[in-house]
């Protein structure tokens, strides 16, 4: 065992300018991985026609991928303590770049749904691989801007996916949204193949395999008994929803218990140590109620309510909430500045109040509703979500001693694919449960309401979360106010 950890690699305190193009590659490599998450959510009906298979069916290709990425990502904190960032980058995008050529060439769904979950394999290891990297990389002074970067990827890639999606299909058919994201991936694994050489701790830690079975067992199974909860709403299932959450859930205590028995030895899979920081387990918490209104409210009722409400095309509904992607991804780098300059506290209190407020402004939307309304209380959701991600993001890894960065940035990756998927299961059970008609198959302006409306009530949850956020120190680095 090296003492790697307590200083940083020589070539990396020489050349600041060689850390920013390291992160560069990684940031780029992740924009084409998450843009890939979603780009596919406007093609579910040209897919359900092409391939002669059920939208309950098809919408897998979206739910699988996010299935995958839940039990992959717990077992990054493992995988980069065991090999070097460079290993586990050219396994990312390999495995990305070999399920994206799979689904370009897929003659039939089967092949399909494999592609998807190979490139979901590759995508669940980049996250933390960038978060980790960013936080070995920059001196915490400079970090919030840094994350401000990779807060654009993360949010941007997921709203603008639909816009580039709806582009695609419009003029060409649904391959082409494989075809044209390979050369990017290929491009991408060269770049970091020549330039990725990050010097870190390695660890010979044995693999425990109970723990992965339970982790995929426990998140597997909780996030597909959310995402079928979602569409079964108002029909009735061959298992009921609750029997895989019921056993997912009993799975995660049983993995929790073994990951505390394990990490007395330094032997666990992943690593729960940074819940006994008060700091990580707020931001944690935040960060959570964030994606369940971003992923289940901006990314899956809005578009219905624009679709089934206003009576939009796919392709305006994927330009209404393109303004918003941009103010998003616009906020990343100041607002990372500014975290850099106050601490997180200033950022998120506001930032949260819009949040909440644009998501009850969204309740007394109608079908006689401006486009131009829904547009303008979308970017001010948007705004409100950029003040919050950057500092959330950063506070939470920053209070961390580095040899869990790894981990930390694991737990925060998990906690957003459940958070995005319980979003959705319970926006969607809502809607439906909501509307008049619970048989015509999707929720209607009443339905859309009273998912608002819970919305609403979670933006508020979390707006009284955010005075829990310390102040900063006068004179401290936010990382360190975080510490005390």
């Amino acid at each position: 065992m090296t003492d790697t950890d307590s200083r940083p690699p020589a070539d990396l305190t020489r050349a600041p300018a060689r850390a920013g193009l390291l992160i560069g590659v990684l940031v780029l490599s992740a924009f084409v991985m998450i843009l890939n998450e979603t780009i596919l959510s406007v093609a579910l009906r040209d897919l359900t026609v092409d391939l002669r298979v059920p939208t309950t069916t098809v919408q897998w290709l979206t739910s699988g991928f996010l299935l995958t990425m839940a039990v992959v990502i717990p077992t990054t904190g493992f995988l980069l303590e065991r090999f070097s960032p460079r290993q586990v980058f050219l396994f990312s995008l390999s495995a990305f770049s070999l399920g994206t050529l799979l689904c370009a060439l897929a003659p039939g769904f089967a092949l399909l749904m494999t592609g998807r979950v190979v490139q979901a394999c590759g995508t669940a290891v980049m996250l933390p691989l960038l978060m980790t990297s960013v936080m070995r990389l920059v001196p915490p002074e400079r970090r919030g801007a840094t994350m401000g970067t990779i807060t654009i990827v993360i949010a941007v890639a997921p709203a603008i996916g639909p816009t580039i999606g709806g582009g695609v299909l419009s003029s060409l058919g649904w391959r082409w949204m494989f075809w044209i994201v390979l050369p990017l991936s290929i491009a991408a694994l060269v770049a970091g193949a020549l330039l990725l050489k990050l010097e870190s701790e390695r660890r010979r830690v044995p693999l425990d395999v109970p723990s992965v079975l339970l982790s995929a067992i426990g998140f597997g199974g909780v996030l597909y008994g959310l995402s079928a909860g979602g569409e079964q709403a108002g029909v009735e299932p061959p298992v009921p929803a609750w029997v895989p959450i019921v056993v997912g859930v009993v799975s995660l205590a049983v993995f929790t218990w073994r990951q505390l028995r394990l990490q007395r030895r330094d032997r666990a899979l992943l690593d729960l140590r940074p819940f006994t920081h008060r700091s990580f387990v707020v931001s944690l918490v935040l960060t959570a109620l964030l994606f369940v209104c971003l992923i289940g409210a901006a990314a899956i009722m809005l578009p219905l309510y624009l679709q089934t409400v206003l009576h939009t095309s796919t392709f305006v509904s994927g330009l209404a909430v393109l303004p918003g992607g941009l103010v998003l991804g616009l906020l990343g780098r100041p607002v990372g500045a500014l975290f850099d300059k106050v601490g997180a506290r200033p950022l998120v209190i506001p930032g949260a109040g819009a949040m909440a407020v644009s998501l009850w402004l969204f309740t007394i939307l109608g079908p006689d509703s401006p486009l131009i309304a829904v547009i303008g209380i979308h970017v001010l959701l948007m705004a409100g979500l950029g003040l919050m991600m950057t500092p959330l993001f950063t506070e939470s890894l920053g209070v961390l001693p580095e040899h869990l960065y790894s981990h930390g940035s694991a737990i925060l990756s998990t906690l957003q694919q459940v958070a995005g998927a319980l979003g959705t299961a319970v926006f969607v059970s809502v809607a439906t449960l909501g509307s008049a008609d619970q048989t015509a198959g999707s929720p209607d302006a009443s339905g859309l309401h009273a998912a608002f409306v819970v919305a609403g009530c979670i933006g508020l949850a979390a707006f009284a979360g955010t005075w829990l956020i310390r102040p900063k120190k006068p004179g401290s680095t936010p990382a360190a106010a975080a510490h005390h």
